[in-house]
């Protein structure tokens, strides 16, 4: 009864076999006495036929019928039969078994199937049901071939980085995933004890300090496909729990860990694609990447960079440049959409949507001028003094036909908000349609930030990151650096500090009292003054990878299990309240305080 072949095996070189096939009955149809199903599993559609005419004198026709009428849709079936062609002009060249069909001579109910709450095929995603019910039904949606492709995908993508990890002399190592709680930026997700109660575990948030301590302890060359756990806000590129590609190497600077991952990616895309991966990537420094696309992660698979003309338009006799200028720390910039990328996509109905978006960014507008042949046109090019023209075509390249449109006003306002229509015009434009994949790594990275609302110093990427400049400097670099991947930040690297007294130091400049430095991370010192090699490494977020590559919206689309927005699983129900007694075992109180009467408590 075990079946010969998958249900995307046979093909025209099967004709006259007698074969048994098992899957999922995806569709059934009756054509006047002759029925054809397709049944599906996770490699493919087979087209079964019970054809009474054409069935031998040995087949028990009355089974199969009987059979076939507990074929609800969705139901596990074994079914056996001969291969034989299809009728001329029913081929189905879309399916790589649409030559053949199977002539039924055998059937039986392995399991029915209750009716499934949306269709299982290969749905286009307007006649899918919402996110919240494929969620609570995951067993099903992942029989959508869509689905199972991505999960298969994603496979062949960790395998291929196995590969030419354990070639290029990594080893795969495991760390804990109960661990101390320390303040590497997220909120934990806390574990409590019940040999010690009282005390808690956290899940890691990545394996960060145990990875470095494996380098502390000689091994060299470690990756990891690493589970972590973050308890913050879900986004369409973000779940509590997610996968990194996890490496670290001894003896290493910022150019041999971006070399390695280059290699990495390189041979992921001739194991997937067949084809040859540009290397290097580009590299942009951190500063120009702000100033010229207003991102830390820009997408380059198009231009559209912004272009400084505060000196220029200062000379304008335009009142609102006048006024946003007249204040320090004020700046405008310039993009220049080329006629041959809007064409005549941009008119000035578009041109005031732009204005309405850019007002939702934080600005107060947007001033817009059209290139013509010798000069710009616009109702207000009356205030701009030719001079000043002929200044504002050079520095944006500005050619007949082309669309300058320039913001105004605090400059770090004005560059993010450059960079989110800079990604707008590229949407609307339709400049990243196709499969363009575009890597490039974000170097010179500062070492620290300044937390706006508090205006307290944070670390850039993490505290754990070598200096690249006196810690005392005004603005302290950091060997730190990202992949980017169509506008996506796949993952940070860096040079570790393997010094325990500069380590400590960093620690100090982001404001951690001594007690919590030694609380927190004197295990960490200490390993580090044990002779720890210069080391460092880089961490890939798995999902969003795969995702980018497949060109899904959301990191959900390629995890077999993922939370939804709120982080709940719909399919079991957490997280959920646990039992008192499992409270009381772990020595933890649980109040209801609708329960209880407050005079109750003293």
């Amino acid at each position: 009864m075990k079946r010969t072949h998958t249900c995307g095996e046979l093909r025209s070189a099967d004709i006259g076999k007698d074969v048994c096939v098992q899957g999922w009955v995806r569709f059934s149809r009756d054509h006047g006495g002759v029925e054809f199903i397709d049944l599906a599993d996770a490699y493919g559609i087979t087209q079964l036929v019970f054809d009474p005419e054409d069935i031998s004198g040995g087949t028990d026709k009355d089974a199969i019928s009987e059979a076939l009428r507990s074929f609800t849709r969705e139901s596990v079936v074994t079914v056996r039969g001969t291969v034989r062609k299809r009728v001329e002009g029913t081929d189905d060249p879309k399916n790589k078994t649409g030559e053949i069909e199977i002539l039924m001579t055998y059937a039986e109910v392995l399991n029915r199937s209750r009716t499934p709450p949306f269709e299982l095929g290969d749905q286009k995603e307007s006649v899918l049901p919402g996110e919240e019910i494929r969620l609570r039904y995951r067993y099903l949606d992942l029989r959508r071939p869509e689905m199972n492709e991505a999960l298969r995908f994603r496979h062949s993508f960790i395998r291929a980085a196995r590969e030419y990890l354990d070639k290029s002399g990594f080893i795969e190592v495991e760390t804990p995933m109960l661990t101390k709680s320390t303040p590497e930026g997220a909120r934990d997700f806390i574990v409590p004890s019940r040999v010690h109660p009282g005390t808690f575990y956290a899940l890691p948030q990545s394996p960060q300090l145990f990875k470095q301590m494996l380098m502390v302890g000689s091994i060299d060359k470690y990756y990891q496909v690493a589970r972590c756990f973050r308890d913050e806000d879900s986004r369409a590129d973000r779940q509590p729990e997610f996968t990194q590609l996890d490496t670290e190497m001894s003896f290493v600077g910022m150019h041999d860990i971006q070399d390695m991952i280059e290699g990495l990616m390189a041979h992921i895309w001739m194991s997937l694609y067949g084809k040859r991966l540009e290397t290097p990537f580009e590299r942009i420094n951190f500063d120009d990447a702000m100033n010229r696309y207003g991102s830390d992660k820009p997408d380059l698979r198009y231009g559209l960079p912004m272009v400084p003309v505060t000196d220029i338009v200062r000379h304008a006799e335009y009142d609102i440049f006048q006024k946003v200028l007249s204040k320090e720390g004020n700046a405008v910039v310039g993009l220049n959409v080329k006629a041959d990328i809007a064409g005549d996509k941009i008119g000035r109905n578009e041109v005031d949507r732009l204005i309405a978006f850019i007002k939702k960014t934080g600005l107060g507008g947007m001033t817009w001028m059209r290139a013509t042949k010798d000069s710009l046109d616009s109702n207000i090019v009356k205030y701009f003094p030719q001079g000043v023209i002929t200044k504002l075509r050079e520095r944006l390249d500005a050619e007949e036909g082309d669309l300058i449109l320039m913001l105004a006003g605090p400059e770090r306002t004005v560059l993010a908000s450059g960079g989110m229509l800079r990604a707008k015009l590229a949407e609307d434009l339709g400049l990243t349609d196709g499969n363009t994949f575009k890597f490039a790594w974000l170097v010179g990275c500062p070492m620290f930030e300044i937390d706006p609302a508090s205006g307290k110093k944070d670390s850039f990427h993490h505290p754990f990151v070598m200096p690249t400049t006196p810690l005392d400097a005004d603005n302290v670099g950091g060997a730190s650096f990202d992949l980017i991947l169509n506008g996506s930040e796949l993952g940070s690297g860096s040079v570790r500090i393997h010094d325990p007294e500069v380590q400590r130091k960093v620690f100090r400049m982001l404001g951690i009292p001594e007690e919590k430095i030694e609380e927190n991370f004197g295990f960490f010192l200490e390993a580090l003054g044990y002779g720890a090699p210069p080391h460092g490494g880089i961490a890939l977020g798995l999902d969003r990878l795969v995702s980018i590559l497949l060109g899904k919206e959301s990191i959900r689309d390629v995890i077999a299990f993922p939370k939804n927005k709120k982080a709940q699983s719909l399919l079991d129900g957490s997280p959920q309240k646990v039992d008192d007694e499992k409270l009381e075992e772990l020595q933890i109180l649980s109040i209801a305080i609708g329960d209880i009467d407050i005079e109750d408590i003293e």
